[in-house]
């Protein structure tokens, strides 16, 4: 195959700055664009979880009892509008589909290879010269009541199985969590994960990248994208047209627009999330916790607690919805004790990329020279670093490391 002397990444989120870092390592020279600013989809407000314990199929059997539930409760987790929309509705069908046992069990034997590989891809680009920080910690998870464990349980162990330590214990009765109400009356915690500041390190990365000779162009969005004689040529605006050896697609849940011209067909939704920022009285809380059953994962962000959820099933560019995020406040409220829920800052929501199977889309395009990098859902922000750092590999050597075969973008 052509040597690769350059490369431009598209989108400048955790999987496209990752991706170039790791392209550097290996002698390219990278440009990396984005038609916003760093981080300015999923990669800043998002819960910033390093739990690849917990990077599983989003599409899960419970889904076929709780989704009809949660089309009823505007508080639910799961929002969906109420309209005629043929994409969104044949995207969820298929997404149902893939909510059985037997296909859960077959997406988390696919991702736990690049699961087990995420925190050592974090600690490569720290050690590399990425000045940031990711914090090993407990998780707390919380349950009002304990059946409501059993499904969550459940799904640790079947990650578990397919191959990770999950170091999970019950916390005994009687035990107090700080800031937890008594209404939390089943509490478990989680060892051996890690979380970061996603906006600040996804920054950091991009420093790094910049420092060590790219260029990152930010409102610069990609128009066109064609390969030529010789390499692949991109119409950007305000830029011109630009030439490269290789071009990375990694727009996360716009990642349709450019490459579905490139063979890549599967759908990617936007599930949007949402999230906030609150102080806390008395010691900050200085460890993640999670509700399962309302979906709310809460993290340490600059001395306040960042509040993170919803899944809500939207196009990506449409406008912020305030309903939201009062359902993740009424759903969490009675859970906590001295955290002010009323005093939000930093209200956000940013477009995670879905696929109907729960896995991502990294590779080979049909076009030679392109490349994709995107779908991962939820879990963008954990399994980023190690997707950039295999997908470098696949465009300068030309092979397939074993833990994103799984991920062809072309299936």
């Amino acid at each position: 195959m052509p040597e690769t002397k350059t490369a431009t990444v598209v989108g400048a989120g955790m999987v496209g700055l990752a991706t170039a870092w790791h392209l550097q390592e290996r002698g390219v020279e990278v440009t990396v664009l984005d038609r916003r600013s760093v981080a300015s989809g999923a990669s800043w407000g998002n819960a910033g979880w390093l739990t690849p314990g917990m990077a599983m199929p989003l599409a899960d059997p419970s889904l076929w009892a709780y989704g009809p539930k949660a089309m009823l409760d505007p508080d639910a987790a799961l929002s969906v509008p109420f309209r005629f929309d043929r994409a969104l509705w044949g995207f969820l069908a298929r997404f149902m589909s893939h909510a059985t046992p037997g296909q859960w069990r077959r997406a988390m034997a696919a991702l736990t290879p690049i699961d087990r590989m995420a925190l050592e891809a974090y600690d490569e680009l720290e050690a590399g010269g990425v000045h940031a920080t990711s914090y090993p910690s407990r998780w707390v998870v919380g349950f009002e009541r304990e059946p409501e464990s059993r499904p969550f349980v459940h799904e640790l162990r079947g990650v578990a199985k397919a191959g990770q330590e999950i170091r999970l214990a019950r916390v005994p009765d009687g035990v107090r969590v700080p800031h937890l109400s008594r209404a939390v009356r089943s509490t478990w915690t989680l060892e051996g994960q890690r979380y970061i500041e996603p906006g600040p390190y996804t920054q950091a990365l991009a420093t790094s990248v910049s420092a060590r000779g790219a260029k990152v162009l930010t409102g610069a969005a990609v128009e066109d994208i064609r390969p030529v004689p010789g390499g692949v040529e991109l119409a950007v605006s305000g830029h011109g047209r630009m030439r490269s050896d290789t071009v990375v697609i990694a727009t996360g849940a716009w990642l349709p627009g450019l490459a579905e011209q490139f063979g890549v067909r599967t759908k990617v939704q936007a599930g949007r999330g949402y999230s906030f920022s609150v102080p806390v009285e008395g010691p900050p809380i200085d460890h993640p916790i999670y509700f399962p059953a309302r979906r709310v994962a809460c993290t340490p962000y600059q001395g306040r607690l960042r509040v993170a959820g919803t899944m809500e099933f939207r196009g990506p560019d449409e406008p912020f919805q305030e309903g939201r995020v009062r359902a993740m406040v009424n759903s969490v409220r009675a859970l906590f004790e001295g955290v002010d829920l009323d005093s939000r800052e930093d209200e956000w929501v940013g477009s995670r990329p879905v696929t109907p199977d729960g896995l991502p889309l990294v590779g080979r395009t049909t076009a030679p020279g392109v490349y994709v990098a995107g779908g991962h859902g939820m879990w963008g922000i954990v399994l980023g670093p190690a997707t950039g750092r295999a997908l470098a590999t696949m465009i300068t050597t030309g092979g397939t490391p074993e833990e994103i075969r799984p991920f062809d973008p072309l299936r």
